[in-house]
């Protein structure tokens, strides 16, 4: 089966399919919300600056925050000053993290000042950044890469054999430039040319967003492991229906019973666990998890108009009880008999993290 197991030295990835750091968006919550669905075999961090990390910034303490049930974890850095890179590095193993990984593929502008996809125009800088951070930890290290600055600065081959030579221990790579930011298409070609040039586990990225996809680009690339990113937020199902996609030939869509309990459990994570931000964050993954759902429109619209994570919660509850979708039966009798004092006990209650069906 393609993407059973891949293994950087001590670390078992099981299956090869990785949920690729993503800011905003692959929180503590998130990534153990993924991980209980399964069949993702290795989580990562968003990345965090090792300038924030050495001030003791808090938000860079909060991205660095992960409980034992996310194993095995990477820890994404990006910066652009080799000592400090380093010095961040020996924090990130203090910290227990499974592997350190370098971020070389961010396109925004800001990050591409200090680090991120910017450092692929610096390769002696880079190489200098590469022997620094791997003299300084023990663990795994990792980067990811885009294939280039542009289209006529395609950087993928040398960038992968100095990360090879300089002991990094495998390398992710996202199929666009960092000009192209997610337009076009993914230069899969261009990730085959990795794979035949080192040695070290290549990851593919870009452009798998269906099970169909992750087979193709195994196909076209021989690629070691695939890394999805945001196909994720949209179809959290996916790394499952890959795993018996590759068994079966064939995977199963998710009933509007499965989308009630994905958004309702990830809803009740956020509420249980006072993330910061928790209301931002369920309006932003309403117009993710909401999509397939009928009548998903007007979800969204109740979802946006929310003022407070409860309120999302009831009218989450409240949009399946009454519109005949199959919903949590407490959750609903609480709903019918105006009890809001019992659905807040529902929304507290670790117990019900674990009895509401996500699939």
């Amino acid at each position: 089966m393609i993407f059973n197991e891949l293994r950087i030295r001590n670390v078992v990835i099981q299956p090869a399919q990785i949920l690729a750091p993503m800011a905003g968006i692959t929180d503590t919550v998130f990534r153990r919300f993924i991980r209980r669905l399964g069949g993702c075999g290795l989580i990562m961090t968003e990345f965090v600056s090792s300038e924030g990390m050495l001030r003791q910034n808090l938000k860079s303490r909060r991205f660095l925050y992960y409980t034992e049930e996310e194993r095995p974890i990477t820890a994404q850095i990006f910066g652009a000053e080799a000592d400090r890179l380093a010095e961040a590095a020996r924090m990130i193993e203090d910290l227990g993290f499974d592997i350190i990984d370098l971020n070389l593929g961010c396109p925004a502008k800001k990050v591409v000042k200090c680090g991120g996809s910017g450092l692929l125009r610096e390769l002696p800088l880079l190489e200098t950044i590469f022997r620094k951070i791997r003299s300084a930890v023990a663990i795994p290290f990792t980067c990811k890469i885009r294939i280039g600055w542009s289209d006529e600065e395609i950087v993928a081959v040398p960038v992968a054999r100095l990360a090879e030579d300089c002991g990094v221990e495998a390398i992710a790579i996202h199929g666009r430039t960092r000009l192209q930011g997610y337009s076009g298409r993914a230069r899969w070609d261009v990730i085959a040319e990795v794979g035949n040039a080192v040695r070290i586990p290549v990851i593919g990225n870009g452009d798998v967003f269906t099970p169909e996809a992750a087979e193709a680009l195994h196909r076209q690339t021989g690629c070691d492991a695939v890394m999805i990113g945001r196909a994720a937020p949209t179809n959290p199902w996916i790394f499952r229906q890959m795993q018996e996609y590759f068994r079966t030939g064939v995977y199963s869509q998710p009933s509007d019973a499965d989308r009630y309990g994905l958004i309702r459990t990830y809803y009740e994570m956020l509420v249980g666990e006072d993330i910061p931000g928790s209301i931002g964050k369920m309006k932003q993954f309403a117009g993710w998890f909401t999509h397939g759902v009928r009548n998903g429109s007007e979800l969204r619209r109740q979802v946006q108009s929310a003022t407070t994570p409860l309120q999302v919660l009831e009218r989450v509850n409240r949009f399946f009880c009454d519109c005949n979708h199959p919903a949590d039966d407490t959750a609903c009798g609480a709903l019918r008999n105006g009890s809001e004092g019992q659905l807040a006990s529902i929304c507290e209650s670790p117990a019900r993290l674990v009895d509401v069906r996500i699939c």
